[in-house]
């Protein structure tokens, strides 16, 4: 592994991190972190609150990029088919929201239901 991809390695990790603490505390259970589904994908949060199962995608940036923009609609696609994948394998039958978590330089930003 190259230098340069080391160093985004453990800023990935770190967000990760971060965004764990902070949906804790809001009073989210974490479930798992970076669940990978076969040829899916991986999520990065699943967390639940009440009776809700939260599949929560983390996105940040170190420049001026707005972490956002990295939100595309084949990233939705890859989340829903391995929060499925995760549902079905745990037969599971519940309530749940695709979500992203946003790290900026300054702030984070939880948005629920990013498939609506």
């Amino acid at each position: 592994m190259s230098y340069e991809r080391s160093l985004l390695k453990t800023f990935g990790n770190e967000s990760e991190e971060l965004a764990s603490r902070y949906i804790q505390d809001l009073g989210y259970n974490i479930i798992e972190r970076n669940f990978y589904a076969k040829k899916l994908g991986e999520i990065d949060i699943i967390a639940q609150k009440g009776d809700v199962l939260h599949f929560i995608e983390v996105k940040s940036a170190k420049a001026d990029f707005d972490p956002i923009y990295n939100i595309t609609p084949q990233k939705i696609r890859r989340v829903i088919n391995s929060a499925y994948y995760y549902m079905k394998i745990k037969n599971l039958d519940v309530v749940f929201s695709i979500d992203a978590l946003i790290i900026r330089q300054e702030s984070i930003e939880l948005i629920e239901n990013i498939t609506f």
